[in-house]
């Protein structure tokens, strides 16, 4: 048998109204109570300020001895302060130079140095070398240049000597002609022997007189031997003489 379906009842209209009679008694009681505590509040408070105002005055007691005067601390001294005496004013010039100081200039920062490179510090080390080798050899050829011209200097100065004894010794074997006139010269080519002995005389420029000439080659083989050298080195098989009828 299949059951009907139930069907819901309106709410009666005494409910909804006792409802809200019962929301308006509690709604009351609450105002009621916060109306109560608030006024039993202030009467306290005023029941607290009748009671100070009711309490009588203290008795005066009898005025006793009165109580000893207390000793009053005795002032310390108070330190006096130091004058400090006035400092004298900054000279013009040397405030005019404070205020001229010139700022400081931040120093500069170091840039940091590269890695040396050994095979440039090589190449720096045989250039170097290189100039020290060339610098020695250019000494040591100008040291043998100057030895060699002093050598050259002292071999000519020995051999001016040298030509200059051969030269004396056959001026005083010249006899002198009369009819020379003037002082013309005359050059012989001479040959000799390392002992000085002469081998042979030949005329290679005429003076241009042939008395003189002739006197010149006469004394010349009769000087023989001729005389030598102070250094063997300084020997020469051929000499060249040249004579003049007047000379110092």
């Amino acid at each position: 048998m299949s059951e009907a379906p139930a069907t819901t009842r309106p709410a009666a209209p005494g409910k909804r109204l006792s409802f809200l009679l019962a929301v308006l008694i509690h709604v009351a009681l609450v105002a009621l109570l916060i109306y109560g505590v608030h006024w039993q509040t202030e009467r306290e408070q005023a029941v607290a300020v009748e009671l100070v105002r009711a309490v009588p005055p203290a008795p005066r007691s009898e005025p006793g001895p009165p109580p000893p005067p207390k000793a009053e601390p005795k002032p310390e001294p108070r330190p006096e302060p130091k004058v400090e005496p006035p400092k004298p004013a900054p000279r013009p010039e040397i405030a005019q130079k404070e205020k001229t100081k010139p700022e400081p200039k931040p120093e500069p920062k170091a840039e940091p140095k590269p890695a040396p490179d050994p095979f440039q510090e090589q190449l720096e080390r045989e250039l170097k070398e290189a100039e020290k080798r060339k610098a020695a050899a250019a000494a040591a050829q100008e040291l043998a240049e100057l030895k060699a011209r002093q050598a050259a200097a002292a071999q000519a100065s020995a051999m001016a000597d040298y030509i200059a004894k051969i030269r004396g010794k056959v001026r005083g074997n010249i006899v002198l002609p009369a009819e020379v006139k003037g002082n013309p010269e005359a050059v012989f080519e001479v040959t000799q022997l390392p002992s000085g002995e002469v081998l042979a005389v030949r005329l290679k420029k005429s003076s241009g007189n042939a008395a003189w000439d002739a006197a010149t080659e006469r004394a010349i083989l009769k000087s023989s031997p001729l005389p030598k050298p102070a250094q063997p080195e300084l020997f020469s098989r051929t000499l060249e003489l040249k004579f003049r009828p007047q000379e110092e």
